[in-house]
């Protein structure tokens, strides 16, 4: 399966933005483009029927913009996305979507490339994780009864403003968010990477790495305690002494994940 082509679908109302993009993927040879849309609605079509793996999305369309485009799709075959667009006002809420990237027009190549590697990424994890869940099952099909296993990463690739990172998984202690970036504390150092705290999330492994509030999510393997903080709030208490705010409403969630992991 990793030798597959990804499949792609660009959806810009400009012609020249559709060129630009396509000459960026020229020189990719993994990468096949399966469609092109003008507006929100061919969007809507293509996605629905072609089932890409990756859509370069501009956010400002005719019919649906981006945003809308995506809220018309079966939000559990969703490809992975790069929004593309002429404002950067938009970059908080394209992150929410769990976007792998957000690029500005003019598209810089280097920016491109980093945010295609990113997407690539994605999407090998993506089909590994389907190709595993079909081997463990005899007859090739899903048990809805039955939790498919999770093939966890243990490196995780993450882009930095200095470039892409390799980051060993069992490393990570936790990640915080940072506006609409991230900050991956790991090894000892904090990295600030281009991409959303929802998005790592969904790369990573459920049962190891757990939301404890909004802005936080926690490598269990390095919890230490659970104990009041100054708020008589709990807090994870991590291996380096770090306090990580565990939030009511994610309590017993936090909790159960806490004891299924260390059984």
């Amino acid at each position: 399966m990793s030798n597959l082509p990804i499949r792609v679908v660009i959806a810009d109302d400009e012609p020249i933005a559709r060129r630009g993009i396509r000459q960026l993927l020229a020189a990719h040879d993994d990468i096949e483009i399966v469609g092109e849309a003008r507006n929100g609605k061919e969007a809507v079509r293509l996605l629905k029927s072609l089932l890409p793996d990756l859509v370069f999305l501009d956010v400002q369309m005719p019919e649906f913009d981006g945003f809308a485009a995506l809220g018309q799709l079966d939000q559990s075959r969703l490809p992975a996305v790069i929004f593309v667009t002429a404002h950067e006002t938009f970059a908080v809420r394209a992150f929410d979507t769990h976007a792998v990237d957000y690029l500005v027009k003019p598209l810089n190549e280097t920016r491109f490339r980093d945010a295609l590697v990113r997407a690539q990424e994605r999407v090998r994890s993506l089909k590994a994780l389907e190709l595993s869940r079909r081997i463990s099952m005899p007859d090739g099909a899903p048990d809805p009864d039955s939790p498919a296993p999770i093939a966890a990463p243990r490196r995780l690739i993450i882009g930095t403003n200095g470039g892409d990172l390799i980051v060993d998984v069992a490393e990570i202690l936790w990640i915080e968010a940072d506006d609409y970036y991230a900050a991956v504390h790991a090894g000892g150092r904090r990295h600030l990477v281009r991409e959303s705290l929802a998005s790592l999330e969904k790369r990573l492994d459920g049962s190891q790495f757990v939301r404890v509030n909004r802005s936080a999510i926690v490598n269990l393997a390095h919890v230490r305690a659970v104990l009041p903080n100054v708020n008589t709030e709990l807090a994870l208490i991590l291996h380096d002494g770090t306090q990580v705010r565990l939030s009511r409403r994610r309590r017993r969630r936090v909790q159960r994940a806490m004891r299924r992991f260390a059984g």
